[in-house]
């Protein structure tokens, strides 16, 4: 294909469709019953996007949308174009399409961890890789899901996602359930998603989410800047200070379970400071929220169980973000020199990786 041409319809559903008998021919191929289900369903809730998108530049010139859905779209054909000239991001025909999803979230993950340690449980796939959560496009097949792994001894959590990416597999749309973002978070979640075609390690959920949000942030304060809205870019740090501080939280919190974990004391007593940690977790939070002048954003967080599963949803999206923006910080935040920087990382071997980044 030449240059910047994009494929006809007709061409581009074919691949898609080549692409998705691929995903189900794996799944009857190679796995069991149960991992043939999940991935039937995996396929049909991708299609079922690919099949009602719409050309958001088709809806741009739409005569019957409101103002406000046209400034939304147009919005949305900014930031491709941001993050393609100015962030160096792999946009192609990401997000040129809009899908109307008839539900809160697109996705429903299911994280699961031992009750008495918070290593995640990690689910491997033909694309992917290894992840540490099982996403179902119902939100009762999820339920169902972690139901049966709770059944089984384990800490579940499920949450839902309203966007996600297939690591260029597929052309992303862009999905009603993130319309009503601020503008800015919009434009966040645009450029966290392309990060992960330009970087994506298998079987290392922390290094790939961990780059996706220090790109994401970086993006955002690049684009508030450009767009020439630099009065948001204090609200911006605000939020990201206060998901920080979060974030610092949890960790320090998760932490202290892993401490507790390590003690050799019987099961009864362990469930018991288990539980008295999770209060005391919780109290911690409402001390944090009244120096956020009683922001509540993370209330529906702290009223869940706080299990081991929940917790380590919180580290995979942030632990090394420090240390990606250090690495940003060394190639003097020249983008192009910092993702070759962190491609070469990611053919490093997993521990010495590791220990490169841990020097940062």
């Amino acid at each position: 294909m030449i240059e910047g041409q994009s494929l006809s319809p007709q061409r581009r559903a074919f691949q898609t469709g080549a692409k998705l008998l691929v995903l189900v021919f794996l799944s009857v191929a190679l796995l069991s019953c149960e991992a043939v289900n999940y991935y039937t369903q995996a396929a049909r809730g991708q299609l079922a996007i690919m099949l009602n998108r719409e050309d958001i530049e088709h809806l741009i010139a739409d005569g019957n949308l409101s103002d406000a859905q046209r400034e939304k779209f147009q919005l949305v054909r900014a930031i491709r174009e941001f993050a393609e000239h100015e962030l160096m991001l792999p946009v192609g025909d990401n997000y040129s399409t809009f899908v109307a999803i008839d539900r809160e979230h697109v996705v429903w993950n299911v994280f699961a961890a031992p009750e008495f340690s918070t290593e995640a449980m990690n689910w491997c796939y033909p694309i992917a890789g290894c992840v540490s959560y099982r996403g179902y496009f119902s939100e009762n097949a999820a339920i169902r899901y972690a139901q049966k792994l709770s059944d089984d001894g384990l800490d579940v959590y499920t949450g839902g996602v309203d966007a996600y990416s297939t690591l260029g597999w597929f052309d992303d749309s862009l999905l009603s359930t993130v319309m009503n973002r601020a503008d800015y978070q919009l434009a966040g979640l645009i450029f966290h998603e392309l990060a992960h075609q330009v970087v994506y390690v298998q079987g290392d959920t922390t290094f790939n989410e961990s780059f996706a949000t220090a790109v994401e942030r970086e993006g955002v304060k690049r684009w508030l800047r450009h767009s020439g809205q630099e009065d948001l870019i204090r609200d911006a740090e605000n939020a990201t200070a206060r998901q920080a501080e979060f974030v610092a939280l949890v960790i320090q919190w998760r932490d202290q379970f892993s401490a507790l974990y390590k003690l050799e004391i019987d099961e009864a007593e362990m469930r018991a400071r288990k539980q008295s940690l999770q209060s005391e977790m919780r109290t911690a939070y409402e001390e944090a929220k009244r120096s956020w002048g009683g922001y509540s954003g993370y209330d529906s967080w702290f009223n869940r169980s706080l299990n081991n599963a929940q917790l380590s949803t919180v580290a995979s999206y942030n632990d090394l973000v420090p240390q990606f923006n250090a690495l940003l910080g060394e190639n003097n935040g020249d983008l192009t020199s910092f993702y070759a920087a962190v491609e070469d990382l990611a053919g490093q071997e997993p521990q010495q990786r590791a220990e490169i980044l841990d020097s940062f």
